[in-house]
């Protein structure tokens, strides 16, 4: 669960004190994560919240729709949940504003450390094609360096986009399929390609990328997240959707 919401900044109502301890608590967190190169969460969710709060702050009529209150119950016929609407003058509602209007500069540059970091994996996270490109590429492997672990994570993944009357949206969903120990990693990536298409015959000839990474940044909350993006960028610009 994210640790920013807006009931971080609605808590100024009774206590604004209180309210920015709480977001320079969660600041705090986020900071000393990126200082052990630990990017997400924490990343998405600054990004999350600072565009919620731009988009509110830029509009009045956003700010009230935006705070709800709390949950007070479940409407099961519906399949909504039904809040109990907090009850606020001007004063409580500049208040509110007055968080969110300090908070932004702050989570800002919060965004700015995680974004550097970002860019410096991804401009040091190398990537290759493994043998034969097919032209079909919405399905296929990624293999990405552990070395905290030292390991080799094989994934396979799935592209699609969804186009909405006036956005569209990219995503890229993987899965784990197998890990392999780099003492017992005697196999080019082309070898792992082949013995894949073997054990897992529902893709002949599967698009297959290869990641390089020398440094020992951690797997799963920052080397992953960099080499799914960095991914989905190359296949959304070969198939002319980028």
């Amino acid at each position: 669960m994210s640790d920013w919401n807006l009931d971080l900044f609605t808590g100024a109502v009774e206590d604004v004190e209180r309210a920015q301890y709480r977001i320079l608590s969660n600041l705090q967190r986020a900071r000393r994560d990126f200082s052990n190169n630990r990017i997400y969460p924490h990343l998405g969710d600054l990004v999350s919240i600072h565009g919620t709060l731009r988009a509110i702050l830029e509009s009045s009529e956003s700010l009230k729709e935006a705070l709800k209150g709390t949950i007070k119950n479940v409407d099961l016929e519906a399949g909504e949940l039904v809040y109990e609407k907090l009850e606020m003058g001007q004063v409580q509602m500049d208040a509110v504003e007055e968080v969110m209007q300090w908070a932004l500069p702050q989570i800002e540059d919060a965004i700015d450390e995680g974004t550097t970091i970002f860019e410096f994996v991804e401009d040091h996270l190398e990537m290759e094609e493994v043998g034969i490109v097919p032209s079909y590429l919405q399905e296929g492997y990624l293999f990405v360096p552990d070395y905290e672990q030292s390991q080799m994570h094989i994934l396979q993944y799935s592209m699609s986009i969804f186009t909405s009357a006036t956005e569209r949206y990219r995503s890229l969903r993987t899965s784990h399929v197998k890990s392999v120990e780099y003492s017992l990693l005697q196999a080019s990536p082309q070898t792992l390609k082949l013995a894949l298409m073997d054990e897992r015959r529902d893709l002949p000839n599967p698009a297959t990328y290869a990641f390089n990474f020398e440094l020992d940044f951690p797997y799963e909350p920052t080397v992953l997240p960099v080499a799914k993006r960095k991914l989905m960028r190359y296949l959304f610009a070969e198939e002319g959707l980028a």
